[in-house]
């Protein structure tokens, strides 16, 4: 199985790291999609400490999940999102879609609460320690 994570979702769990190592040991590939620009998404990971076989890079979601599905062959291709939106380009991709919360209690996967919801410091629109 291939596993992508909408960006959005892996920050719903309360330990992305831990629901990554865990879904290695069940599927083949497992990487992040988004419609982040790539810093965003890589800052994140490495944050984390989350290892991905794959990212979005500069595509968008859609043509990810289309590049993603042509380069790993596997029997299943799930993507975890967490929008109506996200369902849509699943579908529109051929991939299986979860949302976050059915994929965490299927997994074990503990939910963020809103205060433990994790929080990417380089998303802010304007810092007020650059000069």
């Amino acid at each position: 199985m291939t596993l992508a994570f909408e960006l959005e979702a892996l920050k719903q769990l309360a330990n992305p790291n831990a629901a990554f190592a865990d879904a290695r040991t069940w599927t083949k590939y497992v990487g992040v999609v988004s419609e982040k620009p790539t810093y965003v998404v890589t800052n994140f990971t490495r944050k984390e400490r989350i290892r991905q076989d794959f990212f979005s890079g500069p595509r968008g979601v859609e043509e990810s999940l289309e590049n993603v599905m042509r380069q790993f062959d596997t029997d299943r291709h799930v993507f975890i999102g967490t929008t109506d939106e996200d369902r849509k380009l699943a579908e529109q991709a051929d991939w299986e879609y979860l949302p976050v919360e059915e994929a965490a209690a299927a997994a074990g996967w503990v939910l963020a609460d809103d205060d433990d919801a994790v929080d990417d410091p380089f998303e802010a629109e304007s810092r007020d320690d650059w000069p």
